[in-house]
């Protein structure tokens, strides 16, 4: 069996990566294709794969600015040849997605979400405030277009696989698809406890961007008295040390083995945005640390409330410095926070995903609206150039109206989790 893996970007080890780097490991064999590669930026697993890259790779200040490419990103991936290949297994949060299979192939899509920025944050990535009203303009209409292609290419997947019972909502929200539940891999042994006592600061691990809400963190930890340590780097890195006071220290990006220690020794790991899943709070857990985390996305399905940590309704300073005082104050039992962190370990996730590649394609389709017979034809057919226009998936923007419908509509995907998973780093 031949097998093409497909990725968004490989820019840095985050969570896609972790999971990435397991499936690498399960199929050896496999080639990847991916829009873009900063060599070194990922594990030796990953590194050693054969790599394809799109013609996004030879455009100017790749490097640093690859999310300038995105409306051409359609282009990109529709010109990946994949004929030869009997299964596409995607690793997708953008665009990989919608890749075109060979006609005899079968594509699995593990998603980690429906792209936020072309659904429901447009606002955190491109609204007035960060682009201006005029720049926030043009985006809309791009991102309407975005979402247009990115619900009518939802058929080219044969069967979905969500990271979160959060995301297979999403999914059959926008996609209208059902999904099968596969929660990511966590390292579990080498997150481990190491018997160190707590000491007094939280701690933040995380890509700084918007929806990551990481000004929340700040201000709950002033009014909790509680210095802050934030591992992580991103577009908003000047903003937040302008808000933070003289207690809250920015570390950078970070080795795995120095955020291992920062884990074991953190009172509280916080985790202030609506995550599609969370590897960051299960990585602590492992560790036998706490954590705060908003009550909403995948924490729900990775944080107890009161036996692993505390879940805050309210997205606010004010409710997450009582939580952080409320976690403080608890005596939590590290051996039971550890259990539950190693029901997400790296060899059920591979166990999981082998499993739905190896299966008998007629026993389940994963809810598959199939794409037209003349489509898919005529995608395979299309010359793959660099100077191709980026497909818009039926060219007029996304009404408000429709796009505010599609938002609306009923979730179908109630796929049970899988069996690895009880209750249970992006972008």
């Amino acid at each position: 069996m031949k097998i093409a893996l497909v990725h968004d970007w490989l820019t840095g080890m985050r969570g896609g990566e972790k999971a990435l780097e397991v499936v690498c490991e399960r199929f050896p064999d496999a080639e990847l294709f991916t829009l873009v590669h900063i060599p070194g930026s990922v594990s030796p697993v990953i590194e050693r794969r054969r790599i394809h890259t799109s013609f996004i790779q030879h455009l100017p200040f790749v490097e640093q600015r690859y999310r300038w490419y995105l409306p051409l990103f359609p282009a990109a991936v529709e010109q990946f040849d994949l004929e030869r290949f009997d299964v596409v297994l995607s690793t997708s949060h953008c665009c990989v997605k919608s890749v075109v299979r060979a006609a005899r192939g079968r594509h699995i899509c593990y998603c980690l979400t429906p792209m936020r920025y072309a659904w429901d944050q447009f606002d955190a990535y491109f609204g007035p405030q960060r682009l201006g009203r005029a720049g926030s303009r043009v985006m809309r209409g791009a991102m309407a277009r975005l979402a247009r292609w990115d619900r009518e290419t939802a058929g080219r997947v044969d069967r979905y696989v969500a990271i979160s019972q959060y995301v297979a909502g999403r999914i059959g929200r926008y996609y209208n698809r059902e999904a099968t539940v596969v929660y990511p891999p966590v390292d579990t042994k080498f997150f481990s406890p190491d018997g160190a006592s707590p000491e007094p600061y939280a701690l933040v691990v995380s890509a700084l961007v918007p929806y990551k809400r990481i000004d929340v963190a700040i201000d709950a930890c002033a009014r909790a008295g509680l210095p802050l340590k934030v591992v992580g780097a991103g577009p908003e890195r000047e903003a937040l040390a302008r808000r933070a006071t003289g207690d809250t220290q920015f570390l950078g990006r970070l080795s795995d083995t120095e955020v291992r220690d920062l884990y074991r020794r953190a009172a509280v790991v916080l985790l202030p945005g609506e995550e599609d899943f969370g590897i960051v709070p299960l990585e602590a857990q492992a560790c036998g640390r706490p954590v705060v985390a908003l009550a909403r996305g995948g924490a729900l399905e990775t944080v107890i409330a009161g036996q692993t940590g505390v879940l805050v309704d309210d997205l606010s300073p004010e409710a997450f410095a009582d939580a952080i005082a409320d976690a403080s104050a608890r005596r939590f039992d590290a051996g039971v926070i550890r259990r539950h962190a190693e029901r997400f370990g790296r060899e059920r996730f591979g166990d999981e995903i082998e499993a739905l590649v190896r299966e008998d394609p007629s026993s389940a389709n994963g809810g598959r609206a199939a794409a037209p017979a003349a489509e898919a034809e005529s995608l395979r057919s299309r010359p793959r150039h660099a100077d191709a226009p980026p497909s818009s998936g039926g060219g007029a923007p996304v009404p408000a109206a429709e796009a505010e419908s599609l938002r609306s509509r009923p979730r179908h995907a109630d796929a049970p989790p899988s069996s690895g998973g009880g209750a249970p780093r992006e972008e």
